[in-house]
């Protein structure tokens, strides 16, 4: 195993989900009224994220974050402290202001892709089950975030010895999705 740490819940390697799970609770890290978000629906689409915009626990060089239908996540107890991070951005993450912790990102364009699916950090959760992540997204983003470019090679290999296949993108079936969609859009795929 390779001495670079990517996320604490996947440095000590992968744990796979359960097919039988249907959802859980997530929940932000303070101590008192704690921000409770319940989610029934197992998640997909999981994997390590070096995005800039994502939450990632301290010292963390990715996020772990996975997709699930919008309708299927509601805020149970004390949505009152959930503010959105950047109105501006095409993710529209709601965190914690306490502790910080983005609970849930929602696309609110309609046009988009990826409308009606909720992004979410399983992690948040005291469950165990959800879908182990799959692949690592926008690889090459960490850089952005401070790490230095010579050790993008160990990175990458780290991602691979754990099963995750880097990619400075989505992966292909996302991008796939993401194309079928505007193709449609624009009247060249029916």
């Amino acid at each position: 195993m390779s001495a670079v740490s990517l996320h604490p819940s996947i440095d000590g390697g992968i744990r796979p989900g359960s097919s039988g799970f249907a959802g859980g609770t997530l929940q932000c890290h303070c101590a008192d009224r704690k921000v409770r978000v319940s989610v029934q629906s197992q998640s997909a689409h999981n994997h390590a994220c070096g995005c800039t915009k994502c939450w990632k626990p301290a010292g963390a060089m990715f996020s772990v974050v996975a997709v699930v239908p919008r309708d299927k996540l509601t805020v149970t107890d004390n949505g009152d402290k959930l503010a959105v991070v950047d109105s501006n951005a095409a993710i529209q993450r709601h965190a914690c202001s306490g502790c910080g912790v983005h609970l849930y990102g929602r696309i609110e364009n309609s046009k988009h892709p990826f409308f009606g699916l909720d992004f979410i950090h399983t992690e948040l959760s005291p469950d165990s089950g959800w879908q182990e992540p799959q692949f690592a997204a926008f690889v090459s983003s960490v850089i952005e975030a401070g790490t230095p470019p010579e050790q993008m090679g160990a990175v990458r290999a780290r991602l691979r010895e754990l099963g995750l296949e880097p990619y400075d993108c989505l992966s292909p079936p996302l991008m796939d999705a993401i194309a079928s969609h505007v193709a449609k859009a624009a009247g060249t795929l029916q």
